[in-house]
């Protein structure tokens, strides 16, 4: 079996703690671990010979990366890396005719990273009766045994009971609360879950027979594919030609051969703050806190600390909710509409959608400390062994002093070898390189000066990240 981790996704539904360039996948919003990493654990756990491929973006890839050579060394079958977003159907096409060329009939689960699942044993109980279906040629979805009237999520309604899993009469669109309402009474429908399991082939089979312009598409893709370290770069242009549709569309709701599983096991897709408060258990007045939070007179809300204190007085039913650069507060009711407040930061030309203010890369972190007129100050932490790529700047001088661990320095012709409370300078247009060479992180606090100091006044002449 082959575990097919989705990883795309860029929402902002939990603005401002998930950013498009740190998506909420990569937050450890319910645990100590991220949604990517438990998905992960989640996937490895299926069968000790189960195997893990990621589909994801350009942006994403490394994070992604060093998740599976974290927890999944020696069991990945690659990253799959879409050049575009084309929706869920291409995506998983794209792992279909990778697993197909070893073995046309591997089993695919294919699981969105973002999602929660508490109860593993139940979601493997469902799998395992879902292979048995997969196996013999049926395209399994995995509906969630609905425990409220709940409006956001689509439903399936099932249809003839075939033994530990049913028929799927029809995908139904989001519903009203009366219509969710009714679907609880009459029971038989469940909430979509977004997850599947088939043969790669029959995925193949069966997208080529309702959407064969998309198969083309992505095995033109496929066929043009580079491998780059850990990464598969598919044809950018064939797959920018792809149509853009989910695998329900494209092909759960037209095939023949739909099957659905029930499955009671604590999912939820964390769609919301509220769905997040709706989760986690909550204390005596309704309340789920995370981080440094003091009340008084507070009930039903969800509070979450990043780092400074949150004190909150008479209130009910709110989500508040502070990062170092941004702080939400909303009613629990309408945190739908979150996404407006994102709409009004991208209208405004910020960034406090996009990044946070600490910023990863393949190599570590940065944070932006201060900034003023003509100078900017950064925490730069340096992964061991890690390094940055060999560059310039064209506008812009650096001043770098360690406070601890050990940093090898090109500046120009020369290599210098700095440790803790030591410092060096790299004059404006100086090609220079930063790396760890030690067994801890590299921290140092890095001025800039200079008429402007962008992130895009980067000239790169090598780099082991083969970024641009």
């Amino acid at each position: 079996m082959l575990a097919v981790i989705l990883s795309g996704g860029s929402g902002t539904r939990l603005w401002p703690l998930s950013r498009e360039a740190y998506p909420k996948q990569f937050l450890p919003v319910v645990s100590e671990e991220s949604l990517l990493a438990e998905t992960i654990d989640r996937g490895l756990s299926l069968d000790p010979s189960t195997r893990v491929m990621a589909i994801t973006n350009e942006e994403h890839r490394f994070v992604v990366a060093a998740h599976l050579q974290q927890q999944a060394a020696g069991r990945t079958d690659g990253i799959v890396l879409e050049p575009v977003g084309r929706n869920t159907a291409p995506a998983i096409a794209l792992a279909a005719l990778a697993a197909a060329e070893g073995n046309p009939s591997e089993l695919l689960v294919v699981m969105p990273s973002d999602h929660v699942l508490r109860n593993r044993q139940a979601f493997e109980a469902a799998v395992a009766v879902g292979a048995k279906a997969a196996e013999a040629g049926k395209l399994v979805t995995f509906g969630v045994v609905p425990t409220a009237p709940h409006t956001g999520y689509g439903y399936i309604r099932a249809g003839a009971d075939e033994g530990g899993y049913s028929t799927v009469d029809a995908f139904v669109e989001k519903p009203d609360a009366d219509t969710a309402q009714r679907y609880l009474d009459e029971g038989g429908y469940f909430w979509n879950s977004g997850m599947f399991l088939f043969r790669a082939d029959r995925y193949l089979e069966e997208l080529g027979k309702h959407q064969p312009e998309m198969l083309a598409a992505c095995k033109a893709a496929y066929a043009g594919r580079e491998s780059d370290m850990d990464f598969v770069r598919v044809g950018r242009e064939a797959f920018a030609a792809c149509p853009d549709d989910s695998i329900d569309y494209a092909v759960m709701e037209k095939t023949q051969d739909a099957v659905v599983v029930p499955m009671d096991a604590g999912w939820s897709d964390v769609g919301s703050w509220s769905a997040l408060w709706e989760i986690q258990p909550q204390d005596e007045s309704g309340n789920v806190f995370r981080g440094d939070v003091i009340t008084e007179d507070v009930s039903g809300s969800y509070i979450h600390s990043e780092g400074r204190l949150i004190a909150a007085l008479g209130i009910s039913d709110h989500v508040i909710v502070e990062t170092d650069d941004v702080v939400l507060v909303a009613d629990r009711n309408r945190v739908q509409d979150v996404k407006k407040l994102v709409a009004q930061v991208k209208a405004q030309g910020r960034e406090e959608h996009r990044f946070h203010k600490k910023v990863h890369r393949p190599w570590g972190t940065y944070e932006g400390i201060a900034m003023g007129e003509r100078f900017q100050v950064k925490r730069i932490t340096v992964k061991p062994g890690a390094s940055l790529s060999l560059q310039k700047h064209h506008h812009r001088a650096e001043h770098w002093v360690v406070v601890s661990g050990t940093a090898m320095v090109v500046r120009g012709d020369e290599e210098i070898l700095l440790t803790e409370d030591q410092s060096t300078y790299i004059p404006l247009g100086h090609r220079h390189r930063l790396s760890n060479p030690g067994v801890i992180p590299l921290e140092l606090i890095e001025v800039q000066t200079g008429s402007y100091l962008g992130e895009d006044d980067i000239v790169r002449f090598e780099d082991t990240y083969n970024r641009v």
